[in-house]
């Protein structure tokens, strides 16, 4: 025969705990959030440390949208692979 628990189920208990763990959901749901953010934003510092040391004539503005896009949508890594490939002059 089973035995029965000699706690006795308190409704009001259940959903408090239930109410502070969707507050703590939401919370890491916006740490997430806020370091997702912080990630897709994290090589900025490094590209304008090196646009400092580097002289850039002048361009567009559509040019400049185009490179930051192009490093965004592809990656750092791939945008600097692709232009290893144009032959200087």
């Amino acid at each position: 025969m089973a035995r029965t628990s000699p706690k006795t189920v308190d409704i009001t208990t259940i959903e408090a705990r239930e109410k502070a763990l969707r507050e703590e959901l939401a919370a890491l749901a916006e740490q997430k959030k806020v370091a997702e953010l912080a990630a897709r934003d994290a090589g900025r510092p490094v590209l304008l440390a090196a646009l400092d040391r580097i002289k850039i004539p002048s361009m567009e503005k559509t040019d400049a949208r185009s490179i930051a896009s192009a490093i965004s949508t592809h990656g750092a890594e791939a945008v600097a692979q692709h232009l290893a490939t144009i032959p200087t002059s």
